[in-house]
């Protein structure tokens, strides 16, 4: 019996860690991922670890991770991993929704055998029939179907993270991103805490757009937030991104007061909000957070993840939309450094 009741305190213990503020975080609470990439350089200073979260309250019309906006499952789609119908169609078979179909034969390279290229067949997605119940994906043995999400628990993605630990000297360390990390807030804070009680240092890449309770009660475990103004004006930014911004600006003044510290990322999207005016608004609102604003970043326009769209379906929405040129890039540069802030093309 005093064996049994040890060993349930040793398995409580393994499941639930020691405390920072009294709490005990639970180590099997389990959130949704849809990445986790080691060797970042640009979420935050250093070397650090990424975990993607999905889910995002925001519908901007530039995201470059569309994977990341909906919190239910997504099948994805990779085009390139397909051997064909001929050599597999286990996908048509699994599919209970009649969704799959053959597509029209193409020429793909062929690295083995003596030949070029072959000539293939490869499957086609109805996403109207499809349920997204992910057999086919369960079915696939390349993987070219696949759900876009999965879930982790708290302890794994400690684990996995703190496999990189040796990389994070200096200023280094994990950030959580998303899609919106607040969205998923009790995973988030679990592991937020959890990386702080390790001495990992913790980053949150977040849009502002949660309750402010929220930040005020993670802020404690985060050395930095990496925090968006996609638009001053706050109709436009609810056209452009679906949600006004008067909780944003709200919330950086909020975890201002707390003792917060910011990274400031201004996304520059040619037409949009790229206006002399809107910088400038910016640039007089990372001013007001006076020493919060450890630094600027403008964040050039690119189109890197528009076949992102094309793998779950959806139609890019600025395929028209040109980055901006380094000239004009370093004319807005200057702009803000001539505020005072220490601003970076990043």
């Amino acid at each position: 019996m005093i064996q049994s009741i040890a060993a349930f305190i040793a398995s409580t213990i393994s499941i639930f860690s020691g405390e920072l503020s009294g709490e005990i975080v639970d180590h099997r609470l389990t959130g949704k991922l849809y990445d986790i990439q080691g060797f970042s350089v640009h979420d935050g200073p250093g070397i650090r670890t990424t975990v993607y979260l999905k889910g995002c309250p925001l519908r901007c019309r530039w995201c470059h991770s569309p994977e990341s906006m909906r919190s239910a499952d997504e099948l994805s789609w990779f085009d390139a991993r397909c051997i064909g119908i001929g050599k597999c169609g286990r996908c048509l078979d699994a599919c209970p929704a009649g969704a799959l179909s053959a597509g029209d034969p193409e020429h793909v390279l062929v690295v083995a055998e003596g030949k070029e290229t072959e000539k293939i067949t490869k499957v086609k997605i109805d996403r109207e029939r499809c349920t997204v119940c992910l057999a086919c994906a369960a079915a696939c043995p390349a993987k070219a179907l696949a759900p876009s999400g999965y879930e982790m628990s708290v302890g794994d993605v400690y684990e996995r993270v703190a496999r990189d630990k040796m990389f994070f000297s200096g200023e280094g360390g994990a950030t959580i991103s998303g899609g919106e990390p607040m969205m998923q807030f009790d995973f988030t804070y679990a592991l937020a805490k959890k990386f702080a009680e390790e001495n990992i240092t913790v980053a949150i890449d977040t849009t502002g757009f949660a309750p402010g309770e929220s930040y005020e009660k993670i802020a404690p475990y985060t050395d930095l937030f990496l925090y968006d103004l996609k638009h001053m004006d706050s109709e436009k930014h609810r056209k452009l991104c679906g949600v006004p911004n008067e909780p944003i600006l709200e919330n950086a003044r909020r975890i201002a007061r707390a003792g917060g510290k910011f990274q400031i990322r201004i996304p520059v999207i040619p037409k949009l909000n790229d206006s002399g005016e809107n910088l400038r608004a910016a640039a007089r609102f990372a001013v007001s957070l006076g020493d919060a604003a450890l630094e600027i970043q403008l964040l050039p326009y690119h189109k890197l993840g528009a076949s992102k769209y094309t793998r779950i379906g959806r139609d890019y929405p600025l395929r028209n939309v040109e980055a901006p040129s380094d000239e004009i890039m370093r004319e807005y540069l200057e702009l803000m450094q001539s505020f005072g802030l220490n601003a970076k093309i990043h």
